[in-house]
């Protein structure tokens, strides 16, 4: 009988384990030309995100949900040629202040995104934050796929914040 151990050989699956996640996450905010209680609503109507962001589209509401805790929505994503449907859960929503969702649902998620909203000026700072919660293969296999990602959604939420900034000013001047 043989009582020797092999070891499971480093493989990319074994690479996350124990990743310290804290590095994948970020903040980017912008300001608009419109008050906190305006620009919620925008946000907090999922339907609206294919407006602004470069890779969601066809985002909805599960029947009868809407902008509160523990609604729940859908939505197709695109990155790199590929798409696919992510199922969402609100895990935030005070009205004009803060709106807040994770990608898989709030006990078993992936990913949180947030929206902050506060008044400055005639205006408001508009902050959209991302933190990844847990690896899963989906998202990457190695660290660098992992900072890749991140990466590409920090890209992402600038274009968005800079589409929502421009889409605002178009519409205050209707």
């Amino acid at each position: 009988m043989n009582n020797t151990t092999q070891s499971a050989a480093p493989g990319p699956r074994n690479s996350l384990v124990g990743l310290d996640l804290t590095p994948f996450s970020f903040t980017r905010r912008c300001w608009v030309d419109l008050l906190p209680a305006s620009v919620y609503p925008l946000i907090s109507d999922v339907s609206l995100i294919e407006t602004w962001s470069p890779s969601a589209r066809a985002v909805i509401y599960e029947p009868g949900d809407g902008p509160w805790v523990g609604a729940r929505f859908n939505g197709r994503n695109r990155r790199d040629g590929r798409e696919w449907i992510t199922h969402s859960e609100v895990v935030q929503a005070d009205p004009g202040s803060v709106f807040a969702f994770v990608v898989g649902g709030a006990e078993h998620g992936i990913v949180r995104w947030a929206w902050h909203f506060s008044k400055q000026g005639t205006g408001s700072i508009v902050q959209q934050s991302w933190q990844l919660l847990r690896t899963d293969p989906v998202l990457g296999e190695t660290p660098e796929e992992l900072h890749a990602l991140r990466d590409h959604m920090a890209t992402s939420a600038e274009t968005t914040l800079l589409s929502l900034t421009e889409w605002i000013a178009g519409h205050r001047s209707q």
